[in-house]
Parts: structure tokens; sequence; C-alpha cells
């Protein structure tokens, strides 16, 4: 079984994983500035073909929504992102979970909040020292939350770790 994680942010991104929680894989989020007013946005056609060559059987995104602070072209560009998400896993036929941040990052032992996103990537690099070259970076943290977004919801269907 290989097992997606998934960090929706256009600054997410993909992670490939066995059911026994090796990384196999991991992929920026694939996108291009052709939003709105030429801003940046999950492309989809990249995404799909990330998508369908992991030959995944599940998937594990991170459930977020757009903040009251948002813009309204912001939100709505969250919500193509989503969509886009949802609607490339349901075409593959890939049976899609959301999981809260407080959920997986529990189960990753990362306290809540965006000042801990050095912690994932701590996490991360403790889990595959190995493939620690992937995290090294400050902007990594979304590669790790990715990783560990996949690891957490193996780890509720009974798998991984």
């Amino acid at each position: 079984m290989t097992i997606l994680g998934i960090d929706p942010g256009l600054d997410g991104a993909i992670a490939i994983l066995t059911e026994a929680g090796e990384l196999v894989g991991i992929h920026d989020m694939p996108t291009l500035e052709d939003g709105a007013k030429g801003r940046r946005a999950v492309n989809p056609a990249l995404f799909a073909s990330i998508i369908y060559a992991s030959n995944a059987t599940l998937a594990f995104c991170e459930l977020v929504g757009p903040r009251p602070t948002d813009s309204t072209t912001g939100a709505f560009g969250f919500g193509r992102s989503r969509g886009i998400i949802e609607g490339v896993l349901a075409a593959a036929g890939i049976p899609l979970t959301m999981i809260a941040p407080p959920v997986w990052k529990r189960a990753a032992n990362i306290a809540p909040g965006k000042e801990n996103k050095d912690s994932a990537r701590s996490v991360a690099i403790s889990l595959w020292p190995s493939q620690a070259v992937l995290f090294a970076r400050k902007c990594d943290c979304d590669r790790a939350e990715a990783a560990l977004i996949g690891i957490a919801g193996s780890m509720r269907k009974g798998g991984a770790l």
C-alpha cells in the first residue's frame, strides 16, 4: 500500500510513503503563476502527474480553510487549491481523509502553533535520518508536515509507527 500525505498550501508538499512508514518520495506543491492577477496557484496537470505516478492507494490531507482575515481573492484561491486536490484524488480513485492540524500534530508529538514549524522538520529528520537533506532548509517545513500528515493518517488506519 502506498500512502500520500498532503500539505495543501501553495508552499505545501506531497509525501509518498509505504504502509510501513518508509519515505519513498517528496514533492513540493506544483504551482504556476496563472491564478487571479498572476498569483501562484496549484497547477492541476502537474499535481495530477505526481498523484498518478505515485500509484497511491490512500491519501491524507491537512484539513484547513480560509481565515476571516483572508481577502476574497485569497479565499477563492485557497478553495480552488482544495478543489484541485480533492478532484484529482477522486478521479484517480484514491480515498482521501482530511486530518485537522491538532490531530496530526498530536500524533507527531508537535505542539500546536505556527511557531513550531521547525519541530516538524526535527521530527521528520529523526524519523528519516538517511533523507535528512529533504528537510534541511527552513522552507522545507511543509515537506516535513506533508510526511507527518501521511504518518498520522496511517497511524489512524492502524499502519505505520
